[in-house]
């Protein structure tokens, strides 16, 4: 897959976008627009109740064309429609219908990543009916518009994706070796590499998500992600496809297939059940590995060194409108049911979510993976709590507090462990990272908001991010809409690391002597203890 080119399209559209921009961050607040108020009360009298529409015909608008003709007509469609358009007041007099069994959604999503609380485990909640087919992306909406369209329609199987690019300039560049060293940003992950731009993610999702928006009868979906780019290296299992390319050759770009499940939805157990079978990305964080499920650009510490994807089967049971319970059974973390690792093992997962009365509280807490915790490839135990609080429609805030642990560690290469995901520690036996971090949002626009990042995270043996010190970071992002297709976010970015002269793992990015060896820093190829970074990435829609 290659990137669309951004230059046949119109600039000065972009820069009238930018300017809109601009004016959003330095204006005034109250020049801002109000995303709280109420609509205007209409006047007396009320008209009469409209006659009864023709429901919304989405399939079949331009039989006669071609598929490539009804492409290109999509995007130029889509290039002109605004991320978000409000609903409809209802007419004087009137209620409408509810479109969803839980309710109405707490977020507008887009611009926000998601419209509901975080939840992991499928691409839909249950009791929401998926809406993303009545307002598909252009490929999907070239199909619809041809003379097959209410065959794909009614088979709710969907094909999109999305290509996201990215630039950072760092205050790391490892003068002391005269060039910039190819990760000098590390520990800071996924722009790891400083003063660069990359191709960061070419996604493509094939997927039927299953009508969960009704209590008559069970449905089935699937999803299948396919990706290539940079951040292959951040989703990676043992015993899958990236074990030369990525732990042999650490390779800067590469391909993975970070979801492949298979789902039942069973509406008439407790008040609905879904069950997943296949791989998908664990279950709890604020943040995932796909560009457009995330708040910024960048991933915070806290995120970049927990577990990424496993490989088993899940149930998400509904057990009222507040309670939802979460039991999966996987064959580890970040391992494949096959490999020959310690770590390959029967792996628990429980986790409960609770939504308060009235939407504006959200809890998420349990155990994301669970066995012996002996010593292997990427054994994390890990406990996961989040917390999240809508104040109105502008603001809202969330907190992820994390621990995680290993048994019987060693500081180097074993026969069983020839390779880690992440880096042998500096001390053997049991070693422990975690942290707290928080996002703060401000809609500052219908299409954009402001997101605000802190948090504090300890590796003190090293084994997750390879430096045993604890860290602080803190970054400032905005994310904006040019329209339904393009999404920018720039962001300035802090971090920390509190110790100085501390040990660096055996296997460490910067360490060569094949033992733990204290560095001045963890930034800067082991030189500093502080970073700068401004960034800013990319993503088209398709």
């Amino acid at each position: 897959m290659t990137t669309p080119p951004l230059s046949h399209r119109p600039q000065p559209a972009l820069a009238a976008s930018a300017l809109a921009l601009a004016s959003l961050l330095f204006a005034p607040a109250t020049a801002r627009a109000d995303t709280t108020a109420t609509p205007a009360a209409t006047p007396a009298p009320a008209p009469a109740a409209p006659a009864a529409t023709t429901p919304v015909k989405h399939y079949g608008a331009k039989p006669d064309q071609g598929f490539f003709t009804r492409l290109l007509e999509a995007e130029e469609e889509q290039w002109a429609t605004p991320v978000f358009v409000p609903a409809p007041a209802p007419a004087p007099g009137t209620t409408p219908a509810p479109s969803r069994l839980i309710g109405d959604a707490p977020f507008d999503g887009p611009p926000f990543p998601d419209q509901d609380w975080q939840l992991g485990g499928g691409p839909n909640v249950i009791g929401d009916p998926g809406a993303l087919r009545d307002s598909p992306f252009p490929l999907m909406q070239a199909l619809y518009d041809g003379p097959n369209g209410q065959v794909w329609y009614d088979s709710r199987i969907q094909f999109y994706g999305w290509v996201t690019e990215s630039f950072n300039v760092s205050s790391s560049r490892d003068s002391a070796h005269g060039d910039a060293s190819p990760t000098a940003n590390y520990p800071e992950v996924y722009d790891e590499r400083a003063n660069h731009f990359e191709n960061d993610q070419d996604v493509l999702y094939l997927e039927r998500m299953a009508d969960e928006n009704q209590t008559d009868h069970w449905d089935w979906g699937f999803r299948v992600a396919l990706l290539y780019g940079l951040d292959y290296r951040f989703m990676a299992s043992k015993g899958w496809i990236n074990d030369h390319n990525l732990f042999a050759d650490n390779k800067f770009s590469g391909f993975d297939t970070p979801m492949m499940y298979f789902n039942v939805y069973l509406p008439n157990i407790a008040q609905g059940e879904n069950i997943i079978v296949g791989r998908i990305i664990s279950l709890p964080d604020i943040e995932q590995q796909l560009a457009p499920n995330n708040l910024m650009m960048s991933h915070s510490l806290v995120y970049s060194f927990d577990n990424y994807t496993m490989w088993g089967v899940w149930s998400s049971t509904k057990l009222s409108a507040s309670w939802l319970l979460q039991l999966g059974l996987a064959s580890g973390s970040d391992t494949t049911p096959w490999a020959k690792d310690p770590g390959a093992q029967p792996t628990a997962s429980v986790m409960v979510q609770y939504i308060s009365p009235g939407g504006h509280d959200s809890f998420y807490v349990g155990m994301n993976s669970l066995n012996n915790g002996h010593f292997g490839f990427n054994n994390l135990q890990e406990c996961i709590e989040s917390y999240s609080h809508k104040f109105n429609d502008q603001y809202w805030t969330t907190f992820e507090f994390q621990y995680m642990y290993q048994k019987g560690s060693s500081t180097e290469p074993t026969t069983e462990v020839p390779f880690v995901d992440g880096f042998y520690p500096t001390k053997p036996g049991f070693v422990w990272a975690g942290g707290v971090v928080n996002y703060t949002c401000d809609r500052i626009a219908p299409n954009a908001f402001i997101t605000l990042r802190n948090e504090y995270w300890d590796d003190p043996d090293g084994f997750r991010s390879g430096y045993s010190s604890p860290y602080y970071e803190g970054s400032l992002g905005v994310t904006y809409w040019f329209n339904k297709l393009i999404v920018i976010r720039p962001e300035v970015r802090y971090e920390h690391c509190f110790k100085a002269n501390a040990l660096e793992s055996a296997s460490g990015p910067d360490n060569s002597t094949g033992v733990p060896t204290p560095m001045a820093g963890a930034y800067d190829n082991g030189l500093k203890q502080s970073q700068v970074t401004v960034a800013c990435d990319v993503t088209y829609h398709f």
